[in-house]
């Protein structure tokens, strides 16, 4: 299994030589990001796209580290919306998308193959257009020609995962202006809060015993790590957790939701990554265990659950949430009994886009550390470049 230093992730400065384009810093500034963002938003008049008539449907395109936008607006606004949200990666556009409907293209660069044909395709048959990403771009362009509204991610970030609330801001102004969900500037200036509060938290300077990003990274390091989501909400921040962990800290992680991934999760309790193979029966390592007699450790399982808020007795929602937590308590008492170890998360604030900010903030540096601890750039990795090399 891979070892983590202790060492070296309580060092800030071998923390900052390691990380060569800022990932820590930038994440430290996704609450000034949702503050620029909303600015940058007015600037560019986002106020226009709820102007006139509701359009007929919305049509989300992004990818990569920007894909979670996506998800993130669909869980939104699926409860309630008078309009159908749907999300695309990748060309073509669904042939009845026109004059009628509104597309919303992201993309950090603006270079994206995939949103950028999409906003190209909707601006050619007349759908309105809204598209986030840097200026002077193509993505910039074609919007511009589509008669659409753009607006400019001024915040330098080392990739577009360390950018999302850039990226993520303006689409749920939109939204909120449009009707398709409750995000007004009120809100997001809660937001913007909260993400400070996490960064404080999760500072590069504090210790590994009082770091909570730090603690869930020294012990996920020595496990196969599942995240799990106990509800629509936190499964989305588990997509998030998932990604984040293989691409950024290069550990290949499965994620699912509750109650859809119950079955398919404790099954794998049965398998070779859970307390077989050397472990404890708490899931630690058997201190008996001889590596020359035994042969090295097993990998073991490791469950990263993320609870949402509980819900108030009384509110609309309140048996469905109590359901959701009896499942996910039924999940982590198998797990525990298999010697799978677990971790816990919950989420924090009340609106929805609080409690799901405070969750991706947390995983987000989870992931860092991760990366860093095991010796590895966050933000650079030999196989990405060479497979853009050889794409290109």
């Amino acid at each position: 299994m891979p070892h983590l230093d202790e060492a070296f992730l309580d060092s800030a400065e071998s923390l900052e030589a390691l990380d060569s384009r800022g990932s820590l810093r930038a994440l430290a500034t996704s609450g000034a990001q949702v503050r620029r963002a909303i600015v940058a938003a007015r600037e560019a008049g986002i106020d226009r796209v709820a102007g006139g008539d509701r359009p007929r449907s919305v049509l989300v395109a992004s990818l990569g580290g920007s894909s979670v936008v996506c998800d993130v607006l669909d869980v939104l606004a699926e409860p309630g919306s008078p309009v159908p949200v749907t999300t695309r990666r990748e060309a073509p556009l669904p042939g009845w998308i026109g004059p009628l409907d509104l597309v919303i293209a992201v993309s950090l660069s603006g270079r994206a193959q995939g949103p950028l044909a999409l906003a190209a395709e909707a601006a050619r048959r007349g759908a309105s257009l809204l598209t986030v990403g840097a200026s002077d771009s193509p993505l910039a362009d074609v919007c511009a020609r589509g008669r659409g509204i753009h607006v400019d991610v001024a915040s330098p970030a080392p990739t577009s995962r360390s950018a999302l609330w850039s990226m993520l801001t303006p689409v749920l102004l939109a939204a909120d202006g449009l009707g398709l969900v409750d995000c007004s500037e009120a809100e997001l200036e809660r937001v913007a809060d909260l993400l400070d509060e996490r960064a404080e938290e999760c500072r590069p300077s504090s210790e590994s015993f009082v770091n909570p990003a730090k603690v869930l990274a020294l012990g996920l390091a020595e496990t196969v790590p599942v995240v799990l989501g106990d509800g629509a909400l936190t499964g989305v921040a588990a997509g998030r957790a998932a990604a984040m962990f293989a691409r950024t800290a290069r550990i290949p992680t499965t994620h699912g939701s509750l109650p859809d991934a119950a079955s398919q999760v404790v099954a794998c309790f049965d398998g070779p990554f859970s307390g077989a193979g050397g472990a404890a029966p708490d899931g630690g390592s058997d201190l008996f265990a001889d590596p020359f007699l035994d042969g090295p450790p097993a990998p073991q399982l490791g469950l990263l659950v993320l609870r949402d808020h509980p819900v108030a007795p009384g509110a609309p929602d309140h048996l469905d949430a109590l359901e959701a937590g009896r499942l996910a308590d039924a999940v982590v008492g198998s797990a525990r009994d298999a010697g799978v170890r677990v971790w816990e998360v919950e989420a924090l604030g009340g609106h929805p886009i609080e409690r799901l900010a405070s969750l991706i903030a947390m995983t987000d540096y989870v992931a860092t550390y991760l990366a860093l601890g095991l010796g590895l750039d966050p933000a650079v990795s030999r196989h990405v470049t060479e497979l853009r090399d050889r794409t290109s």
